[in-house]
């Protein structure tokens, strides 16, 4: 879409002239975008109602006479972003501006005055960004949207559960952690010899294609720090709705822990597959088995 409205005069290159022909370059192409897959992206949130969910999880305490954005707009626009593979919070000062992220947004009219421009990084950065400074939101000049962080893990899991219109009869949750490499100053980032680098080490927890937890953390922590906890609260919540599914556990050697053995075994329904850190002693208590499992899979 190439909207017609008054623009200031682009640079004019010119090149040698050709059998009496001028040759020019200019960049009047009119408003366009290389993002245009955003626009369906944005159907299927309307249609699964991700973001409007997560909207209901912040607080603003705006005085609302005086807002543009709606933290409804305000997340989406931020997380369209993320899946234009625009990370950074200051790509929206450009971002603002672009035609299919407006289209997106349900944005794109008025676009000759201010009233059609998306929210700039400033905005969008009081929403994701509270210094621990800030006791009260609602007193506070610059950040007053107030996230809810247990409806926002909430509700990851209730997304997932959602997506079955009928309890299936076994699931799988998947623990493991990985690199978000860093390259700055940021603060809890920690050089982790194990990734080669400065970084953090989340922790994850997917049930298929479904991530139901994330997890921000220093690499200088234990992998399975805060691992008990979430499958606690997760497992709570699946047995809320489904009472009767048979959930597997699993995850690498960094998951042996004594705790996350006992809770498995301790809960109706639920089992674990983890791996253990391999040693001289444990080979040789394992060769019969390794052997009868290789014989039976050369076999079949």
């Amino acid at each position: 879409m190439s909207p017609s409205y008054p623009r200031t005069p682009r640079q004019v290159i010119n090149f040698s002239k050709q059998k009496g022909k001028e040759i020019i370059a200019n960049f009047d192409g009119g408003l366009i975008t290389s993002d245009a897959g955003i626009v369906w992206i944005a159907e299927l949130d309307k249609k699964l109602g991700i973001t409007e969910k997560f909207g209901n999880c912040f607080q603003d305490h705006r005085h609302q006479s005086y807002v543009d954005h709606s933290v409804h707009e305000l997340l989406a626009q931020r997380l369209y972003g993320i899946i234009l593979a625009y990370e950074d919070v200051n790509d929206h000062d450009k971002l603002r501006h672009d035609p299919a992220l407006k289209i997106a947004l349900e944005k794109l009219n008025e676009l000759e005055d201010k009233k059609g421009w998306l929210a700039g990084k400033s905005t969008i950065n009081r929403l994701e960004y509270c210094p621990e400074t800030i006791l009260d939101q609602k007193t506070s000049r610059y950040h007053k949207i107030e996230p809810n962080f247990e409806a926002i893990e909430k509700s990851f899991v209730e997304f997932f559960l959602e997506s079955y219109k009928k309890p299936p009869l076994s699931i799988i949750l998947d623990m493991d952690v990985t690199d978000d490499q860093v390259h700055g100053n940021q603060e809890g980032a920690f050089f982790n010899s194990y990734y080669h680098g400065v970084c953090y080490a989340p922790l994850y927890i997917f049930c298929g294609h479904h991530l139901l937890v994330a997890k921000l953390r220093s690499s200088n922590v234990d992998p399975a720090d805060g691992a008990l906890d979430e499958l606690q609260r997760i497992i709570g919540l699946i047995r809320e709705k489904w009472s009767e599914t048979h959930i597997l556990v699993r995850g690498d050697s960094a998951y042996a822990r004594e705790e996350i053995f006992y809770f498995c075994e301790n809960q109706p329904l639920v089992d674990y597959v983890i791996a253990m850190g391999t040693n001289g002693v444990l080979k040789l208590r394992a060769d019969d088995v390794i052997e009868k499992a290789k014989h039976k899979y050369e076999k079949n």
